[in-house]
């Protein structure tokens, strides 16, 4: 249970993070960025999956960079979901998603799971 609120927290900080960082995403604080951390969970671990399942011959013919388009569908769909968090398009959306992948992956080998 630590560890997921530890993740949890640890995801609505990147979240606002990448807001700061990244032109055309915007997250009005810490409590759309805590919804948007759950919501973001429950995107991966629902939508995604049937994403990548009908999208998979075009992911294969990329040699798995449509999965980066995927991402970036994602965190636009928590955009639409949350209110206070705003994703200016899709450029933002998939710089946006690539930091926060990029900062998830860098932290998970610390968190125990």
């Amino acid at each position: 249970m630590t560890a997921f609120l530890t993740h949890l927290g640890l995801t609505a900080a990147f979240l606002l993070l990448v807001a700061h960082l990244v032109r055309g995403v915007q997250v009005d604080g810490w409590g759309p960025a805590l919804v948007g951390a759950i919501v973001l969970g429950l995107v991966n671990a629902f939508v995604k999956p049937v994403m990548v399942l009908f999208t998979l011959p075009l992911t294969i013919l990329s040699l798995g960079f449509f999965l980066l388009i995927i991402n970036a569908f994602m965190l636009m769909l928590v955009a639409s979901i949350v209110p206070g968090i705003r994703v200016q398009g899709f450029l933002p959306a998939l710089l946006g998603s690539l930091l926060l992948t990029a900062l998830n992956i860098a932290i998970a080998s610390h968190i125990p799971s």
